[in-house]
């Protein structure tokens, strides 16, 4: 027989299971959540998956539109480009160039930023001024803008436009971070754990970060975005990966010659860009609601 329960016990979710709650809510948000799954899955078995190799060229289908067209073919299911490279497995093979590496990038970046953004943020006085006007002055440069910058003294590559994004985005997660720690060290309960004999050490540990994890997920979100375009756009200026490689912004640029009687060559990459970007930004968006009533 079981014991009965006399006591009725609140059910008082976590901290995580409430931002899960609300963010479960809203229904573009879990859209935008099984969008970058899938994209991430892509990143990893696109390549395996594909039907064809991203650099096979079959003579016989040059320029051949998508499968739902009276010319098309469901074996070059979103068609072929000018040399007769199937575009459907360029775009598995380029969903690790564009996604993926933007994914690296901003892991690298937070991790940059956050380690830098923490110790700056934690001074005082006339350093912590200096510093907080030149990552002002940093943040004035687009990110895009930047990035060419840096692309343009390292050379064109994928692996410099890693670099180079990387070092565009830094600031962002510097500035984000600084001014949030800066601004909780400034709150009563961490004065309280001052007086209560904490050192530096476990104020920022167990006191502040805790409640700066919530800006480092927005600013996670709205640096992924920013990433992929940067990327792809770099790609489209032929500064980013080279030919014959399959990432979305440099088909994009290789489909320009023949856009005008083989529009698929274009629209289509742009198309997944576009996905890809708007999934992040509904998880991104789905985050900031989910968050911001913890903030409150």
């Amino acid at each position: 027989m079981g014991r009965t329960k006399l006591y009725l016990d609140d059910d008082i979710p976590s901290h995580s299971k409430r931002v899960w709650r609300l963010f479960a809510a809203k229904p573009q948000a879990l859209i935008g959540l099984w969008g970058v799954v899938i994209l991430l899955l892509l990143s990893c078995f696109g390549p395996y998956i594909a039907p064809y190799a991203a650099e096979y060229q079959d003579q016989s289908a040059l320029l051949m539109p998508p499968s739902w067209s009276n010319q098309g073919a469901v074996s070059h299911f979103l068609g072929t480009d000018d040399l007769g490279r199937d575009i459907f497995s360029r775009l598995l093979h380029g969903a690790q160039y564009t996604f993926g590496v933007a994914l690296l990038v901003v892991i690298s970046a937070l991790f940059a930023g956050v380690i830098i953004g923490s110790i700056s943020g934690m001074m005082r006085g006339l350093k912590s001024s200096i510093l907080g006007h030149l990552l002002d002055a940093l943040l004035s440069i687009p990110s895009l803008l930047m990035a060419i910058l840096v692309v343009a003294v390292t050379g064109p590559g994928l692996s410099n436009v890693f670099w180079a994004v990387g070092i565009s985005l830094t600031p962002q997660f510097v500035r984000s971070i600084h001014q949030t720690v800066h601004d909780e060290l400034q709150k009563e309960y961490v004065t309280a754990a001052t007086l209560d004999g904490a050192n530096p050490l476990q104020i920022f540990w167990y006191v502040i970060m805790p409640n700066v994890w919530d800006t480092v997920i927005i600013q996670t979100t709205l640096a992924m975005s920013a990433a992929i375009l940067d990327i792809a756009a770099l790609g489209f200026l032929n500064l980013g990966a080279q030919a014959p490689m399959p990432e979305w912004g440099s088909m994009i640029m290789q489909g320009l010659d023949n856009f005008l009687f083989a529009p698929w060559t274009v629209t289509i990459p742009g198309i997944s860009i576009l996905l890809s970007v708007l999934a992040v930004n509904l998880v991104g968006d789905g985050l900031r609601s989910a968050l911001a009533p913890m903030r409150n």
